[in-house]
């Protein structure tokens, strides 16, 4: 037998999945990640934790597929995006907590580039919004508040990168300093055309090219694993960034096809080959998982509140024990009797950017149970990626592309039937949920075993997929537009 080890470092997690070529889960393991708020708006990890928790869950994983490290042909590597870790290339040790994705700190840092004029420039060159979500502003922070940082960096002695990175460095006992194109172009650093560190940004915010780690395509071979970790020398061969590696998980290597990943965000992707696309629709263009040093690009759109908003009526309103519970009470009554819910929590994401705005329901009347705010609650995820689909797809008509025909499903939430068959209905195609729904790891494994002969092309990998149940819609077309009018008329009403 064949085995390939995925090492999935989430937000609020480690996990490791061991796959068999055919890519069935063999085995998993898991380890929540402790997460610090130094104060509001900050968010951090310990990334000596990161390190432990992720060899500590492969190990387990191997244990319990019963299987020595000397059976797995290559590891693959996916990660939190944007995370950034910074690090003494002597010690080995983080001069500093890692800034988490989610971390706001380094807005002044981005409305002084906007003030500067550099917005629509860091958009031409990376495809990203100048925003404190990307890991640039987060670099430059910790090189100007750790004291000795600035003097360190100009030295050489210190090194960036994200989790990945960070990974590859500790998995390779410090002799690999990389990362891949997917997770270079979310620093706002990195010029996607070119696939290199781009000078003039890296300028802009006075961070030494030499911190920077080598770039490779998602597939390729990093390096091996120290025998003294696992038991025997793995060769590291895939990585790719959580939503790109789903989106290649998802086998999805055309453009025109799109993922959406239900968690507590939503994350859709749609591939555009390797045509560098401007949105103009409030979405953002990144570099997809690649194979080879052809470029590759994806549209990109994110729901704040997705899943989250299922923990909120189980912790907030108190409407349910457990969050397995919410698609009972939501299916006992028929539909949500015109109660309309936006979960603008934290503002609303793409395609929207209203950060003023804030949460609603609408549409009470003296007939309206928690069940029926249940219902909404439950839609309200469908609702705001229905909105991305139709910014995606507008984009892709402007660039020339044909509609999308079906979109494929993965993430905790798209396990809920009642909510992927309203998906279904309000887009008009078929929401498709695979067979094996843990896609991003699935995708890291696959980027592996490409770059070590496992398989021996992407036409392997779509002959692999395969679907467990497609939902088909049910509505009327002008029933569903009815509906999304009805939901951006709520969202209006969002701000004040």
């Amino acid at each position: 037998m064949t085995y390939l080890l995925a090492l999935d470092q989430g937000t609020s997690s480690s996990r490791s999945i061991v796959f068999d070529a055919d890519g069935r889960i063999v085995a998993q393991a898991q380890q929540e990640l402790t997460q610090i708020y130094p104060q509001p708006g900050w968010v951090e990890h310990d990334p000596q934790e990161i390190w432990c928790t992720q060899l500590a869950t492969a190990r387990e994983a191997l244990a319990k597929a019963g299987i020595q490290a000397s059976a797995v042909r290559a590891v693959g590597i996916t990660n939190q995006r944007e995370t950034t870790v910074v690090w003494n290339r002597a010690t080995g040790l983080p001069i500093h907590h890692a800034i988490v994705w989610q971390d706001r700190r380094a807005e002044p840092t981005c409305a002084a580039l906007r003030e500067r004029g550099l917005a629509d420039l860091i958009q031409a060159k990376t495809g990203l919004l100048v925003d404190a979500y990307f890991s640039g502003t987060k670099l430059k922070w910790i090189l100007d508040h750790v004291p000795g940082a600035r003097r360190q960096a100009a030295q050489g002695e210190l090194a960036f990168g994200t989790v990945d990175s960070w990974l590859i460095w500790r998995l390779t006992g410090g002799t690999v300093h990389a990362t891949d194109v997917s997770n270079a172009s979310r620093t706002m650093l990195f010029n996607v055309h070119s696939n290199q560190w781009d000078p003039e940004l890296l300028q802009a915010l006075e961070i030494p090219a030499h911190m920077m780690p080598s770039v490779k395509p998602s597939s390729a071979l990093y390096g091996e694993v120290s025998p003294d970790l696992l038991g025997h020398a793995i060769p590291i061969g895939g990585v790719a960034g959580d939503q790109q590696s789903a989106l290649f998980g998802q086998a999805c290597f055309k453009a025109g096809m799109v993922k959406n990943t239900y968690g507590t965000g939503c994350f859709m992707l749609m591939h555009t080959g390797n045509q560098f696309q401007t949105s103009h629709n409030g979405l953002i263009t990144t570099s997809a998982a690649q194979v080879t040093a052809q470029t590759e690009f994806a549209i990109e759109g994110s729901v704040f509140v997705g899943g989250a908003v299922v923990q909120w009526l189980r912790d907030g309103l108190r409407a349910i024990p457990s969050s397995a519970e919410v698609q009972a009470l939501a299916q006992s009554v028929p539909d949500s009797g015109g109660v309309m819910m936006v979960p603008a929590f934290t503002g609303l994401g793409a395609p929207y950017w209203k950060p003023a705005a804030r949460g609603s329901i609408t549409g009470l009347t003296r007939g309206s149970t928690v069940a029926h705010i249940a219902r909404a609650a439950l839609e309200s995820i469908a609702y705001q990626s229905a909105a991305l689909l139709q910014a995606m797809s507008r984009d892709a008509v402007d660039a020339g592309g044909a509609s999308v025909a079906e979109l494929r499903v993965d993430g905790g939430a798209c396990v809920n039937d009642l909510l992927m068959q309203f998906q279904a209905d309000l887009l008009g195609i078929a929401v498709v949920r695979p067979a094996v729904t843990e896609t991003t790891a699935l995708g890291a494994a696959y980027l592996a075993g490409l770059a070590t002969g496992v398989y021996q092309s992407t036409n392997e990998l779509t002959d692999l997929w395969r679907s467990e149940r497609r939902f088909l819609p049910t509505l009327e077309p002008e029933r569903a537009q009815e509906l999304m009018e009805r939901w951006e008329h709520a969202v209006r009403q969002t701000v004040l």
